[in-house]
């Protein structure tokens, strides 16, 4: 499965990790606390998290 297709995001796995802060447009720190904060692993729901929380969208 390609990781763009991938509906989660696994924290365990660095090329996840740098796919989506690139993607998301963080840090890979800046992401692990996001899907800690968030309380979610789902893409979907990391994302709105860091929109409204880190870029106020």
């Amino acid at each position: 499965m390609n990781i763009s297709d991938s509906k989660f995001i696994n924290l365990e796995e660095y090329y996840e990790v740098e796919y989506w802060s690139k993607k998301f447009d963080i840090t890979p720190e800046l992401l692990q606390r996001a899907v800690k904060d968030s309380g979610s692993t789902e893409a979907e729901q990391v994302e709105k998290y860091i929109r409204k929380t880190y870029f106020n969208k």
